[in-house]
């Protein structure tokens, strides 16, 4: 599976962006699609994630209420809408398709993902 990210942008603090994810293949129902972030210097970080058969969902404590993750299943695609925007939120933020069949597979864990889209930078001004 083949992923496009796009979406990013700079944009001021308690602005709004939104992330999209295209996938170049159908997706098995048994993939979770999700988003990671990388600040300079850091480590990749998950973000969100959401199953793609049923569509539950995933989140950092710190974006819980400020991020949503969305699918549309007929587009292959899955968004993330970044609500009241804060500087920490800066980063390159990647969308990746993990099989949960697999073992040893866990959502928040980047290693455990198949695919990989190249980034999208985000900067939230302060």
């Amino acid at each position: 599976v083949q992923l496009q990210a796009s979406g990013g942008g700079l944009v001021q603090a308690g602005g709004s962006l939104r992330l999209s994810c295209a996938a170049s293949a159908r997706t098995f129902s048994s993939y979770f699609l999700g988003w990671f972030r990388q600040a300079p210097g850091g480590e990749r970080d998950f973000v969100a994630a959401i199953s793609w058969s049923s569509g539950s969902t995933y989140y950092l404590d710190s974006v819980k209420g400020r991020f949503t993750i969305s699918r549309d299943n007929a587009k292959n695609t899955v968004y993330l809408q970044m609500n009241s925007l804060k500087p920490e939120d800066t980063a390159v933020y990647y969308c990746a398709a993990g099989n949960s069949g697999r073992v040893g597979f866990t959502l928040r864990n980047s290693n455990k993902y198949d695919s990989w889209g190249r980034g999208t930078q985000v900067t939230v001004s302060s």
